[in-house]
């Protein structure tokens, strides 16, 4: 393993490359990226970051973002088969349907969806951001896809908005039931509980605190309590318990494991730097459109 990361590191120098991990990736690639966040944060470094190649270490739909933002740079995908099947729960055909049965209403698309459902759309948003500009939006109605789940969050901290809801929703968060909780609040009643909005709605009611991987990070380090349970996707804990070693983390179900994050490996790295494995390429039909709806999104947060 220590003679992959010196090789990673020497092309890392050698290409002028950059390696952008998300908050779900394996441990060891974590250690090893230049820039490690959720899908705002690093939507921003793509724009924003010197280099000729972005090693992009998550999905499919998040290189996708960075080439669509970073245009010039040679964004690589380290295993070309990471997709998310919540962006593949809607097509832009079925979006144009949606958009045809509510005329004229301002559509706001989850990160998590296709170039074309990008272009499609008014304005992308994140996780982190979709309250913020979801607010922003002109009008009292706008159409949410593809995360019915996020949607519904969004909602209801935007309560004078009326929404039409995509019924999308994230394998990996739907595996937290109410009864989950209930069960860990029971055997850790020291701990705080904190949530990924992308859980059901009856889930995320139960949260001391509902949030983003970012923003559940930044809870964690400004709260007193001295122990949180996770529920969002196991790979937060290794940033968790680095950054803050004197605190208790519990993984709030089990299965919350993503396969196609868990795709990456160093060896994965290795390849696509040695090797230029995977490159993004967008079609360039809808490439403008789609950059404008990322773009509006970073204005608007």
């Amino acid at each position: 393993m220590r003679e992959t990361i010196i090789r990673i590191q020497e092309l890392k120098r050698e290409r002028r490359a950059v390696v952008l991990a998300h908050n779900y990736q394996i441990d060891d690639v974590q250690a090893v990226a230049d820039y490690v966040g959720d899908s705002f944060y690093l939507s921003k470094v793509a724009a924003d970051v010197r280099s000729d190649v972005i090693v992009f270490c998550g999905v499919r739909f998040m290189a996708e973002t960075a080439k669509l933002l970073a245009p010039d740079k040679e964004v690589l995908l380290p295993e070309s088969d990471a997709g998310c099947p919540l962006a593949e729960m809607i097509t832009v055909d079925d979006l144009r349907r949606l958009k045809s049965e509510h005329p004229g209403i301002p559509v706001m698309c989850y990160v998590n969806s296709s170039v074309e459902v990008k272009a499609e759309s008014d304005v992308c948003c994140t996780s982190a951001n979709a309250v913020k500009v979801a607010a922003s939006l002109p009008g009292n109605k706008l159409i949410f896809v593809p995360d019915g789940n996020l949607g519904d969050y969004v909602a209801r901290q935007v309560p004078e908005k009326e929404f039409v809801l995509w019924p999308g929703h994230c394998y990996t968060h739907a595996k937290i039931k109410s009864a989950d909780v209930r069960a860990v609040r029971e055997k850790y009643r020291e701990a705080k509980v904190l949530i990924h909005p992308e859980c059901d709605p009856a889930v995320v009611r139960m949260a001391d605190f509902t949030g983003s991987t970012s923003q559940i990070m930044r809870y964690v380090e400004t709260s007193s309590a001295p122990a949180f349970i996770i529920g969002t996707e196991v790979g937060v804990l290794y940033q968790l318990s680095v950054k803050q070693p004197d605190k208790k983390f519990y993984l709030l179900h089990p299965g919350l494991i993503c396969p196609n994050m868990k795709k990456t490996r160093l060896a994965s790295v290795l390849a696509a730097l040695k090797e230029n494995k995977h490159p993004i390429t967008v079609e360039q039909a809808v490439v403008a459109k789609a950059r404008y709806t990322l773009e509006r999104m970073l204005e608007l947060a």
